[in-house]
């Protein structure tokens, strides 16, 4: 291993995946997923060192054990129960569940099988180690780490200034430039006092736990397309209902945000009718038209008779500090805006950023699928699966 380990924590990943991974271990012990990785960068190649060094990276994350005192601080989030705590206390990453080779146009082919408990745990791990050993063995990593610095200084003098981000958090961590990056930015974003722009946390627990700020997230895709698709009794034009109806199962009115966009935010509006609208405390924007999601939601919520004026509405697709003021004006008043910001917090600098991804392709042998408000952001290996889909949804949305 060339590198220092990247990955020094089971901590260092996203709360989502803890979210998940506690209606995972209740709900669908027995689910079994397969992921896949994919560089949508053209451009970018993964030469055989750098993949030797992500299969060494993997190797040592694989080596680590969650400590008592991490066990200890996630056990204080409330909605954590023991019998997941427990779990976790005996829990390991499996490197056996990675397949890695040179494979691919990009250079780099990664496949993870095993449980969803097991390797919905891999994906944001994987995602950090691929950033960090391109950005430290492609490039001078000084530089780049130079450039990120003055671009972070440069949008934090602007803060209250140009940018009235109202509550954001930062969501960088699957494709920071480092973990170093990272962690500067969380700090300095953290210290800051501004009256119009209040920074609430992070999704990386590590840097929470860390720096005593809130560990902020929701739930993934993975979640709907495994819970609505991986049963094949289940029609998959009624996913959102599934993974609704278990998410409320084991939290209750608790980590309430609700993801809207897996199989098109209209057909997740036939499902999120006034139960579960009124038991979420909002929902999250991923793909798409934000303005037209923000203001389809905001019609939605008051069809139902509910005043959106107490729901959030949470952004994070491709954000910057200029989209999130130009939103935050746009919905403030009429309903919560919110904003998880990533890659423009964790990997600004004078290079482009990987566009790299690690998704559910299968689930219990069957294929699975997200299809998205907008082309180019699903993922599916058979195109066949992906037609059917859509014609289960399209039969929904005109009956």
């Amino acid at each position: 291993m060339k590198l220092n380990p990247i990955i020094n924590s089971l901590l260092e990943t996203d709360l989502y995946k803890f979210s998940m991974g506690q209606a995972i271990y209740h709900q669908f012990p027995s689910y079994m997923t397969t992921w896949t990785f994919k560089c949508r960068n053209k451009d970018v190649f993964f030469t055989p060192e750098m993949v030797e060094e992500i299969k060494e990276q993997l190797r040592a994350y694989c080596k680590l054990r969650f400590t008592e005192d991490e066990l200890t601080y996630l056990g204080n989030i409330k909605w954590f129960k023991a019998s997941y705590i427990n779990f976790l206390r005996l829990w390991q990453p499996r490197f056996e569940d990675f397949t890695i080779t040179t494979d691919a146009d990009c250079g780099l082919a990664i496949e993870t099988d095993g449980s969803w408990l097991n390797t919905s745990m891999y994906e944001i791990p994987t995602l950090a180690i691929v950033n960090e050993v391109y950005f430290k063995m492609n490039y001078s990593y000084d530089e780049r780490l130079n450039s990120f610095k003055k671009k972070l200084d440069d949008k934090i003098a602007k803060i209250d200034k140009e940018y009235f981000l109202g509550t954001y958090s930062e969501f960088g961590l699957r494709r920071r430039l480092s973990a170093e990056a990272q962690e500067l930015a969380v700090q300095k974003l953290a210290a800051i006092s501004s009256e119009t722009s209040k920074f609430i946390g992070t999704s990386n627990v590590y840097l929470a736990k860390k720096y005593n700020l809130t560990p902020v997230g929701t739930m993934a895709h993975e979640w709907i397309m495994c819970t609505g698709q991986g049963n094949l009794k289940h029609n998959p034009a009624y996913s959102n209902w599934y993974a609704l109806d278990a998410w409320v199962k084991e939290y209750g009115i608790l980590n309430g945000i609700a993801l809207t966009d897996t199989i098109t935010t209209k057909c997740f509006a036939r499902d999120f009718q006034l139960t579960y609208a009124t038991l979420f405390s909002g929902v999250r924007h991923d793909s798409g038209d934000p303005y037209a999601w923000g203001d389809f939601m905001i019609d939605h919520y008051k069809s139902l008779g509910i005043d959106p004026v107490g729901k959030t509405l949470l952004f994070s697709d491709s954000l910057n500090f200029e989209k999130a003021t130009a939103l935050n004006k746009y919905f403030a008043g009429r309903a919560k805006p919110a904003f998880g910001i990533g890659t423009y917090i964790s990997n600004d600098t004078d290079m482009p950023a990987l566009n790299i991804v690690m998704k559910t392709t299968k689930c219990n042998g069957t294929d699975v699928a997200k299809i998205s408000d907008v082309e180019g952001k699903g993922m599916c290996k058979n195109q066949d699966y992906i037609d059917y889909l859509k014609r289960t949804i399209n039969w929904r949305m005109e009956h």
